[in-house]
C-alpha cells in the first residue's frame, strides 16, 4: 500500500474512533509510530499510526478536542 492510501486509512480509523464516542486516553510515540490508546467506558483500542501525515491530523483533532 502507497504511504498516502496508509495515511488516509489511518486517518479514517481516527475518524471512526472519535465519531463512535471514544476519548483518547493515552499517547506514546517511538521510532515505531504513535500508539493511540482510545477509551470508551470500559472498552480501550490501540490504534497505531505510521504515516508522518496521519499522526499531524492526529495531533490536530486531538487539539481539536482539547480547545472544545
Amino acid at each position: 500500500m502507497s504511504d498516502h492510501l496508509l495515511s488516509l486509512d489511518e486517518m479514517e480509523q481516527v475518524d471512526d474512533y472519535l465519531g463512535k464516542g471514544f476519548k483518547v486516553h493515552s499517547v506514546q510515540e517511538n521510532l515505531s509510530g504513535m500508539f493511540v490508546d482510545f477509551k470508551r467506558q470500559e472498552e480501550v483500542v490501540t490504534l497505531q499510526i505510521l504515516t508522518a501525515e496521519a499522526r499531524k491530523y492526529f495531533a490536530a483533532k486531538l487539539l481539536e478536542q482539547t480547545l472544545l
